[in-house]
């Protein structure tokens, strides 16, 4: 939860990547959201939380099934999406809340 905190407070959009290391989807996405990161610029971050090392932030957030990208936007969650999605799907849903 700290390392959301911090990037929460540091940026204007935080994607909160909910994974865990045994998850086939989760493996799927790790490149596009790498992509994303880097597309999203400074202002904006990417945060992976593991849901077996981070239990208790995955359950603050109601997360249930994984992979889980929470879009948040000065500190408040505004978008989400539950299992892959390609590339263009993401930018299309971050790019709602630019």
């Amino acid at each position: 939860m700290e390392k959301l905190n911090k990037k929460k407070s540091n940026s204007n959009r935080v994607v909160a990547d909910f994974f865990a290391t045994w998850c086939g989807p989760c493996k799927m996405i790790v490149q596009v959201l790498e992509e994303l990161d880097q597309d999203m610029g400074n202002e904006d971050k990417v945060v992976k939380i593991n849901v077996n090392q981070d239990q208790e932030t995955a359950n603050n957030f109601a997360v249930l099934n994984i992979p889980a990208l929470l879009v948040m936007k000065d500190g408040e969650v505004v978008d989400t999406l539950v299992g892959y999605r390609p590339k263009e799907a993401q930018e299309e849903v971050l790019n709602k809340h630019i």
